[in-house]
């Protein structure tokens, strides 16, 4: 069983930056796949990023390639995703999600969900 906690959302203007946290508990993430999604609102959730337990493998959606980082610090049981160059459309709930097997975009396959944090990137 794995519990995610997202932290680190905000307001924020165009162009600015937010760094966004995903705290695991309830086991280590050290072999634990992670993804990032988001759902603004009228919105379906999407794929955002995701990493490998490593770290060493990452992806992103194509709309936030070479915006966003996502990065893992299994030490700490944490998952970042820094946001740069943000735009009105980032705005959304980010979620965090895990799973055991899986790495990738669906989110379907993903067993294990935190309750988002909120972004909002102002024009």
């Amino acid at each position: 069983q794995v519990q995610l906690g997202e932290s680190g959302g905000g307001l924020v203007q165009a162009g600015g930056s937010l760094r966004l946290s995903c705290a695991a508990s309830g086991r280590t993430i050290s072999n634990v796949f992670i993804g990032w999604f988001r759902q603004a609102p009228g919105k379906e959730r999407e794929f955002v990023a995701a990493i490998t337990w490593s770290g060493g493998t990452t992806s992103y959606a194509d709309s936030v390639k070479g915006r966003f980082t996502i990065s893992r610090d299994n030490a700490k049981n944490t998952v970042y995703l820094q946001m740069d160059s943000l735009k009105p459309e980032d705005t959304a709930v980010y979620y965090c999600a895990a799973d055991l097997h899986y790495f990738g975009s669906y989110e379907n396959k993903y067993d294990y969900w935190g309750q988002g944090t909120q972004v909002t990137v102002s024009s």
